[in-house]
């Protein structure tokens, strides 16, 4: 008798001894997969097992078993699209986080009601119930079988093999190059929907042709399909670059340049209230404010290593007075040259230098985002200066910091990743190590749970990463900490010691919010556009009912903004509902109605967006509200 360790995540390991009795669990615990000695295995394909092989199963609800299951349907979705159009090329079709998508190339563009035909067209496939048949052949054979079927994309993906042996999957006829495991049949398949169509380049690469991808998404249950279905509309309706322009907040204009943010003047209170914020945190916090250039000479960029490392987000130099010079894409050097207009001591240390600056970087057209991902932002920047023996104690003073920064907006819900070393990278690897010890140390006092993701430093030093969750439980890359022994060095910066001898400062790059444009994107799908009151570009909307109640209702509002509330006057000749309405569509977080009885009795009920009426009170009584609620920043 065979004895088989059956491995489980919840530590309940058990012992098997034959495949029966592995079917058996595998069906018990609806099991998308399994993993036999870590070799993943169709379960359709599970082979003889040996004494003391490891079995584990990968359950259907797992992340593991969530890939294959989208996975699974995005293969079926490419048969559908072949069988309805068969002069189509399939390209590639992975599953993704939450769903799936597949590359097409073909003479038309895909409609709405295409995906409709192609989603019926899967329904027949998966009600036949064909097995997913794992198949291997020579390289040599799956280039020529896939040159017959008039597949180009999966010829070249095949001659980008190193393997001798390729791994096909068939369905009902239909065969595709892929590693798998799939599902043992379509049958399983039970909830799925289309969402989208959008244009891709083939491997990513804006030389290559445009495919059309169709994006799709697919859940082992129907309630969970409708659950995210209804998740998705709720993105809609947050969507930043859809309320900015409801809110009339912020524009990009085609004749100014795609990624470059036009802020209105809505946009731009909200964006001065941030920044106001911020600079007055800063000071408290003992930094000192700095504004630099928006542009330098080309040599600074190749002597901090941006120019080698960095190029291709960079653009292209411009020639000044027979002299290269480059838009800015970071901000670093710019510190670094202030640091050094004077003798450091080790007594003034350390030396905090903050500038919300304003930087340029190339981004492909293809992934310009609203505010998300933009050609011209502001970082809120910050470069520390300490000696070695400071470093952990200014780790902990930026973790303190930020979090404190992140919680006054609204996110108290974060994960931490510690980014090491990655593949091109300058300085020597024991100062990564150094520095990374450093900030791993930091974490563990601070008792932050962590990730360690390796590789994902930058290439002059390891970072801690911090990604706050918003209020639908999406994840933002935020803030960030990095520790740089390597400008120091590239400068030739220097600080007088103790000793009376010149020492290497230590480097902290340090962003809180990351840059402006992206922070204020997050906050407004965030809020769904509904911003407290501290951040609200109108933060009351006085409403009158007739036109003798106007003169009081401007008395009013003189007052309160000349004691520094946002508020606006609407005494427009129109029903109060309308106005009411209008306020609540532009999400101003209060609103105060001026008749007859507030006249005379020189009292107001405050009106919140939500509906809710609060009050009577005075004058001074309001505004002592609205500045309590604006100084604390509910």
């Amino acid at each position: 008798m065979v004895h088989i360790k059956l491995v489980s995540k919840d530590g309940k390991d058990q012992e098997i001894h034959d495949v029966s009795e592995l079917e058996k669990r595998v069906k018990e615990r609806k099991a998308a997969a399994v993993k036999i000695n870590g070799h993943s295995a169709d379960l359709n394909r599970i082979p003889s097992l040996k004494d003391s092989d490891i079995v584990e199963i990968i359950p259907l609800d797992s992340d593991e078993g969530k890939e294959i299951y989208r996975h699974s349907t995005s293969h079926v979705m490419a048969y559908a699209v072949k069988n309805l159009f068969p002069d189509v090329r399939i390209a590639i079709g992975p599953s993704i986080q939450d769903g799936f998508y597949y590359d097409f190339d073909i003479d038309r563009t895909f409609t709405p009601d295409d995906l409709a035909t192609i989603e019926k067209q899967m329904q027949t496939i998966i009600s036949k119930n064909p097995p997913f048949v794992r198949k291997e052949m020579t390289r040599s054979e799956a280039r020529s079988l896939f040159e017959k079927l008039g597949e180009p994309y999966k010829v070249e993906l095949i001659d980008a093999l190193k393997d001798d042996t390729v791994t096909l999957y068939e369905i009902d006829g239909f065969i595709d190059l892929c590693r798998g495991p799939h599902l043992e049949s379509a049958g399983r398949i039970t909830a799925y929907k289309l969402l989208s169509v959008a244009g891709a380049y083939w491997k990513g690469d804006e030389n290559n042709k445009m495919l059309q991808r169709i994006y799709g998404t697919s859940f082992s249950k129907a309630s969970d399909l409708k659950k995210y279905l209804l998740f998705l509309e709720e993105i809609k309706k947050r969507d930043h670059r859809r309320l900015g322009k409801e809110l009339d907040l912020f524009s990009v204009n085609d004749e100014i340049g795609a990624g470059l943010i036009l802020w209105h003047p809505k946009g731009s209170i909200i964006r001065k209230s941030i920044e106001d914020f911020w600079r007055n945190e800063h000071l408290l916090a003992d930094y000192q404010i700095l504004y630099t250039p928006h542009i330098a000479k080309l040599k600074l960029w190749e002597k901090s290593g941006h120019w080698d490392f960095y190029r291709e987000n960079m653009y292209s130099p411009m020639d000044i007075d027979n002299v290269a010079y480059e838009v800015k894409p970071m901000n670093c050097p710019f510190h670094i040259a202030v640091y050094k207009t004077a003798i450091r001591s080790y007594r003034e240390f350390p030396v905090r230098y903050a500038e919300l600056g304003t930087v340029y970087r190339y981004e492909k057209s293809g992934v310009l985002h609203g505010l998300l991902r933009v050609r011209g932002f502001t970082q809120d920047d910050a470069h520390i200066f300490c000696r070695e023996d400071q470093i952990e104690d200014e780790i902990l003073h930026v973790l303190d910091f930020t979090l404190s920064v992140l919680k006054t907006f609204g996110f108290d819900d974060y994960n931490v990743f510690l980014s090491t070393m990655p593949e091109k990278y300058v300085g020597p690897p024991e100062i990564w190590e150094r520095s990374t010890n450093a900030l791993k140390r930091a974490l563990n006092e601070k008792k932050i749970a962590y990730e360690v993701d390796p590789g994902a430093g930058v290439f002059y030093g390891p970072k801690i990463d911090i990604k706050v969750k918003d209020s639908l439980g999406r994840q933002w890359q935020c803030s960030t900490i990095q520790v740089d022994f390597n400008n120091p060095e590239r400068f030739d910066m220097t600080f007088r010691g103790s000793d009376g001898r010149n020492h290497r400062p230590i480097m902290i790059h340090r962003a809180l919010m990351g840059s402006l444009e992206r922070f204020i994107g997050v906050l407004i799908e965030h809020y769904g556009g509904a911003f407290p009151l501290w951040l609200s570009p109108v933060q009351l909307s006085v409403m009158t009912i007739a036109d003798r109640h106007r003169a009081y209702a401007q008395t009013m509002v003189d007052t309160l903004k000349q004691r520094g509330i946002r508020v606006e006057l609407d005494a427009e000749n129109e029903k109060i509902g309308n106005k009411i309405r209008k306020s609540t569509k532009r999400k101003i977080p209060y609103a105060v109605v001026i008749g007859d009885k507030e006249t005379s009795e020189a009292n107001v009920m405050l009106r919140k967006r939500n509906g809710e009426n609060i009050g009577p009170f005075s004058p001074e009584e309001l505004l002592s509200l609205l500045q309590d609620e604006i100084n604390t920043k509910k």
